[in-house]
């Protein structure tokens, strides 16, 4: 994760330098990073492809987007659950809200001719991440890869400079956060109900019958992040697939064909952990460690020799669990609260784009 951001942020600090350097001295002073002033900078057409492609690598890994994505399993893998939510949630939408707010207004021309190569590696994320996220055993390095998939789809409505995609790009860096932090914060929830603290999908079973609650919050968490109809994460990817049709069909037919595979992945993790024969946690006799159920990975505590069955969600615990299925199950019913926000923005920065290759 260092070196991915490190090198990220090294390769936009040299199109930055560039940048400045594109500048007229006479104009040069404490102003001039100034959007607005940066905006309309006449670029010669090699510097400026150059200059984007710098800003949009940096803005890429920071995302993730294929194939400078690889970070991204490893680090929610190994990071506590709490971690990956503010990396995954929060700080990963710098990458995209970069593309969408820096790499369109300030270098139309160089977007529009990188597009159609972003828009394919934008499809392919999306189901490249959804095809992985079905292959996987760890349960957060899964939710990990669905969060590939999700970021493809900001990318591509980003880059059909469409105002119909664009607002569901923007609209959807909102509910993907609200969609994987309930993912990733249950999950943590599930984790510290096992013995050894167990990111092993195989090494569960059968916890809807003891944890009802648990069951039920993860099974609307995973269906949002399927993009099920009544959700938020439904309208925003929407909004991408028919906003993408008129510029790239193509990308947009076959970005379809995630919402099978994410449908797949959702049901079938929910499946492994929460349906069938209760597993048994051999002989441990693990009780709960309640200070482990905030978002962090469970460590059993020594207890009776007899198995102990895993706790429901504790007070504090649905209190999160219920703001955040809230807020998907509001947004999905009246997306206008978000789009009110972001349609007017979306519509000004495709058409910039638009207007300027006319």
């Amino acid at each position: 994760f260092l070196l991915f951001s490190l090198t990220g942020g090294l390769i936009m600090l040299v199109g930055m330098i560039a940048l400045y350097f594109q500048v007229p001295a006479a104009q040069r002073g404490p102003e001039t990073f100034l959007l607005d002033n940066l905006a309309g900078l006449p670029l010669s057409l090699g510097a400026g492809r150059l200059i984007f492609l710098s800003f949009f690598i940096a803005f890429a890994i920071k995302a993730p987007l294929f194939p400078v994505h690889t970070w991204l399993p490893d680090t929610v893998e190994a990071a506590r659950p709490g971690t990956s939510t503010l990396l995954v949630c929060v700080l990963d939408k710098v990458g995209t809200f970069g593309m969408l707010t820096l790499c369109l207004p300030l270098f139309p021309e160089a977007a529009r001719w990188a597009a159609p190569v972003i828009g394919w590696l934008a499809v392919f994320s999306i189901l490249y991440g959804a095809v992985l996220a079905i292959g996987q055993r760890d349960l957060l390095r899964l939710i990990g890869y669905t969060s590939v998939s999700h970021f493809g789809f900001i990318v591509l409505g980003i880059f059909v400079f469409q105002p119909t995609a664009t607002a569901g790009a923007a609209l959807m860096m909102l509910n993907h956060g609200l969609s994987t932090a309930a993912l990733f914060l249950i999950a943590g929830f599930v984790i510290a109900r096992h013995p050894n603290g167990s990111q092993q999908i195989a090494d569960y079973g059968g916890l809807r019958v003891a944890a009802p609650v648990l069951g039920g919050t993860f099974l609307v968490a995973v269906l949002s992040a399927a993009a099920l109809p009544g959700l938020a994460t439904f309208v925003s990817e929407l909004l991408v697939i028919v906003g993408s049709f008129p510029a790239n069909r193509p990308a947009a037919l076959v970005s379809i064909l995630a919402v099978a595979l994410a449908a797949l992945y959702a049901l079938w993790t929910y499946q492994r952990i929460f349906t069938g024969s209760p597993a048994r946690w051999a002989g441990s006799g693990a009780a709960l460690d309640e200070s482990a159920l905030g978002g962090g990975q469970g460590r059993g505590v020594a207890g009776p020799p007899a198995a102990v069955a895993p706790a429901d969600l504790v007070a504090r615990e649905r209190v999160v669990a219920g703001v955040l299925i809230a807020a998907l199950v509001l947004l999905g019913a009246v997306p206008q609260l978000g789009l009110r926000y972001v349609d007017a923005p979306a519509t000004q920065v495709a058409n910039s784009v638009t207007e300027v290759a006319s």
